[in-house]
């Protein structure tokens, strides 16, 4: 998905939706916090199945994943190191993935200005750094994250 233009991925996000039953899943910012990345990742990906599952009546018979780590679930999962190049599935979830995220970081930039979202996607590009800087971590930012635990240690609030 990230070598395809963010047009691209819309067009492809609406074929998508349109052909296809999909299944979403995410986790918190506490999740993230409380779990670890991986593990929350892991969750999300269960609620995805979980809701799949709602949306078909029946659950999947076989799960792709992208990585190596395989989630909990009702069916029978296979990791695919590199799987958003050599499986399509994989491929058509990272772009509904990518496009979701990013009209999350779009709507987080509206809500929260001035971290420049809309345009780094939660990454710590130096704008980010700045609007760090200027406007202290918010609700959004992990407080696990090495940088903002620094900034928060330093006396920076919320």
């Amino acid at each position: 998905s990230k070598a395809l233009s963010a047009a691209r991925r819309e067009v492809l996000f609406a074929k998508l939706h349109a052909y296809t039953v999909i299944g979403m899943g995410a986790a918190s910012v506490a999740e993230i916090d409380s779990l670890n990345i991986l593990q929350a990742t892991l969750r999300a990906m269960t609620r995805a199945i979980t809701q799949l599952e709602g949306r078909l009546g029946t659950g999947p018979c076989l799960a792709l994943v992208d990585g190596t780590h395989a989630p909990p679930l009702s069916c029978p999962v296979q990791t695919v190191t590199k799987g958003d190049s050599k499986s399509l599935s994989i491929a058509a979830a990272s772009i509904v993935a990518k496009v979701t995220r990013d009209r999350e970081m779009a709507a987080l930039a509206e809500r929260f200005p001035g971290f420049g979202w809309e345009r780094n996607a939660g990454y710590g590009t130096a704008e980010h750094q700045v609007g760090l800087a200027r406007l202290g971590p918010n609700e959004m930012h992990r407080r696990s994250f090495a940088p903002i635990r620094k900034l928060l240690d330093s006396g920076l609030s919320a």
